[in-house]
């Protein structure tokens, strides 16, 4: 076997669509079925209750971690953008300690390209937090917007295209379903 194939991977889940988040959730849960440690980051999701975070609590291996402030600039959101950027470069710091803690197979940056894209956290800083990344480890990086320097430097990369929403027709998020 090539010792590549021993190597973590990079993985985007990208794109306009819904299904970034629960597409990282899924590789975390079949991760989970060889006893792997996942963490999950959420830089932009803040103390709102999601269904993932219910789960999480059932199955053991997986910690999530909401680190945002919230959805920025959007929502009514009214928390100064220097609490978001803070936030954002926590969790940034917080990843990095996990990362090279050598406990983790498998970290899910969750909504870490919209940070970038809001100017939150600069995309040079992630490049650095990447190129940090013990071999055995396996990123996942999630958001709209992933930018093309990050993009070549992943393995796999996914767009999720929106074809049709609810949310044309007013139908708002539906628990268990969006959250």
């Amino acid at each position: 076997m090539n010792s590549k194939n021993n190597d973590g991977l990079i993985l985007i889940y990208t794109g306009n669509g819904k299904g970034k988040t629960t597409a990282s959730l899924g590789t975390a849960f079949r991760s989970i079925g060889y006893n792997w440690n996942v963490c999950i980051v959420q830089f932009i999701k803040g103390d709102w209750k999601y269904g993932e975070m219910e789960a999480v609590k059932l199955i053991p291996n997986i910690e999530l971690h909401q680190m945002g402030r919230g959805f920025c600039k959007i929502m009514g959101d009214d928390i100064p953008e220097s609490e978001h950027r803070g936030s954002a470069e926590n969790a940034l710091e917080f990843v990095t300690e996990k990362m090279l803690s050598n406990k983790y197979q498998l970290l899910i940056l969750d909504e870490i390209f919209v940070a970038i894209s809001l100017g939150l956290l600069k995309e040079k800083k992630v490049i650095e937090f990447i190129q940090k990344k013990p071999s055995q480890v396996n990123l996942i990086l999630t958001g709209r917007d992933a930018t093309k320097k990050i993009i070549e430097i992943a393995d796999l990369v996914t767009e999720m295209k929106e074809i049709k929403h609810p949310y044309q027709k007013g139908i708002l998020s539906k628990k268990g379903i969006d959250y």
